[in-house]
This record gives C-alpha cells, structure tokens and sequence, in this order.
C-alpha cells in the first residue's frame, strides 16, 4: 500500500475548513477532484473514512485516527522539507567537536549556544577527552573539529592557534609542601603527585615530562577529580589557572613555591581536515569561538 501524503493534506484541509465545498476553495480545486482524493485514500486503507448518511459528511472513528497519524506524518514531511532546504544552503547534518578535557570550556559553550539561538539545523556534539585521546578520537570519529593541548602535526590538518593556557603547580594549604619554601624535585618525590590519564591508552605523547619522578604517581580520570583530590590534600599537581583561580585567592590551594619554576604555558590548537571543506556550520563555529577569546 502507498500512502499519498496529498490525500492527507486534503483530508486534513477538509476537516479544518469543515466541508467539502470550503476545502476545495482552499485549495483552489474543483469539487470532484477533493472527492476523489478522499475516495483514493479510502480504497488504499480499506477504511471509511467519513460517513456519508448525514447531510454534512463527518468523520467515522476510523477516520478521526487516520487523520491524527496523517496530521503527524504532515508535519514530519515539513521538517524533512525545511532541512533540504537548509542542507542545500549547505549547512551540516552533523558536527562533532573533540576537546581536551584541560581547557576551559565556558566559551565553547557560549558558541554551542549561539548556534542553538540562531536556530542552526546540524545536530552538534561535544566530546572530552584528554591528551592523546583526543587526536584519537577525533580520528576514530572522523569528527569534525579538535580542540587540542597537544597532536600529532600533519600536512592533511589546518591549524589554528588559540591563547596560552597557563598552569600552576598546586596543592593543598593543608598539605606539608604548602610551609615549604624553595621546594626542591626531592623534596616533591617524597609526596604523591596527581595526573590526568591520557585517555588514548596509546601513549601517543611524552606525558612524562610534566613529572617530577616520584614512586607515587596517583592518576585520576580528569580535572575535577584532580582538583578534588588536591582539596583533600591527597597530593599536588599542575592545574590550569582558570580551574583553580578562586580556591588560590580564597587560600583552599596554594602554588608550591618550587625553585624550578612552579608554571608554564601551553598553546592550545583548533584543527580540522585541510581535505575537507567545513560547512557553514563549522565556520561558524570557529568564527564564534575566535570572536569571544579575542
């Protein structure tokens, strides 16, 4: 059996105007032809589907069901319109971001936002990971966009540089370390330090040079966990600034006053496949982001 949606429409048209005669003027068409639609569908279902002994045709039960589904599955064939339309205005269906979980996501939500008021019709998704795994799931994905600390350099990805990130070697104003002065790297190798895994399980990068050396290295599954365990006091470790800017001012967490050098930078970078062309979306997405950190 083939449904025709027209019908449908017709049905529909004929309901809402309340007779036959007012459909047809509706719908610009002659008497007979918006007669015949409702006949066609009736033979395709089987159905009737309104009933004909009173003066004014109503709708039989059967009917009032038919046109209910009908009226779902008109609005279903409007959306799929409207996002053709939209596709071939060259917007995505999907776009998917990868983000190392060390870096601040407040802006990129902002840009997720944005696109949402502006009724952008991709569906987009947000994936964290950290360190290696995220070029890995960006690759596995075939994701759309990475937003990385650290990656594997290629001729087949463009690049684009966002702000340093800077990080504090931290840790609690509880902890031993925190009455310490010109800490020395013996004096960390006696206390546990705290790390974020890299999610790839590949040990795709040197994570190691970030370390101190200690025989207690303690992993945690991202940075609010870290930042949690260095409350408690369990160890210390390098938190980017941003995730610990008001427990330092409020005195919770301290920056070790190592005589190496308590801080560094990094560069995060935005990447996307140099072989294929971002959407509109994509675009937008990366203009937004580049617009709100200026």
């Amino acid at each position: 059996m083939k449904l025709d949606l027209d019908s449908i429409r017709v049905l529909n048209t004929i309901v809402e105007e309340g007779s036959f005669s007012a459909a047809s003027k509706s719908l610009h068409r002659a008497q007979s032809a918006v007669s015949y639609q409702i006949r066609k569908l009736e033979n395709s279902l089987n159905l009737t589907i309104f009933d004909r002994t009173e003066y004014r045709a109503v709708l039989t039960p059967e009917g009032k069901a038919i046109l209910s589904e009908g009226k779902r599955l008109l609005a279903q064939a409007e959306n799929i319109e409207i996002l053709a339309k939209q596709l071939n205005q060259e917007w995505e269906p999907s776009f998917e971001v990868v983000v190392d979980g060390i870096l601040d996501i407040s802006p990129i939500m902002k840009v997720i936002k944005s696109l949402i008021e502006e009724d952008v019709p991709t569906k987009i998704s947000l994936t964290m990971e950290y360190l290696g795994g995220v070029q890995h799931r960006f690759e596995q994905n075939k994701a759309d966009l990475m937003i990385v600390k650290e990656f594997q350099h290629s001729t087949q990805l463009s690049v684009k540089k966002l702000p340093e990130v800077e990080c504090l070697l931290c840790v609690s104003s509880q902890h031993p370390l925190a009455n310490l002065t010109n800490v020395d790297i013996n004096q960390l190798q006696q206390y546990i330090e705290l790390s974020v895994h890299d999610s790839s399980n590949q040990a795709l990068y040197d994570v190691e040079h970030m370390h101190f050396g200690g025989e207690r290295l303690f992993y945690l599954s991202d940075f609010k966990s870290k930042k949690l365990a260095l409350l408690q006091g369990i160890g210390f470790g390098w938190m980017p600034r941003y995730l610990v800017a008001d427990e330092i001012q409020q005195g919770k967490l301290l920056e070790v006053n190592y005589i190496a050098d308590s801080r560094f930078s990094f560069t995060p970078h935005l990447v996307w496949r140099a072989d294929k062309s971002l959407g509109k979306t994509g675009k937008m997405f990366i203009q937004l982001l580049l617009d709100s950190i200026d």
